[in-house]
């Protein structure tokens, strides 16, 4: 029954000490998540084939014009 009375002597923890204590034992499991999720999405985006842009079938010069024309 010793080892239980040394945490009950040392009274509650202040919050500070709490958020401190949750910090330092779930901290690196979430840093662990997201470098997981950061690298699956790199990679996901890696293996994606690039987009191959559609030829213009009328051919050029006949598309929408930018400017209006000269007078």
């Amino acid at each position: 029954m010793v080892p239980l009375a040394v945490p009950l002597h040392l009274g509650p923890l202040h919050p500070a000490e709490q958020l401190l204590t949750l910090l330092l034992a779930f901290g690196p499991f979430v840093l662990l998540g997201v470098t997981i999720w950061l690298s699956r999405r790199r990679d996901a985006r890696e293996d994606e084939p690039a987009p191959v842009p559609a030829p213009d079938a009328a051919g050029p010069g006949t598309g929408a014009v930018d400017q209006a024309p000269e007078r």
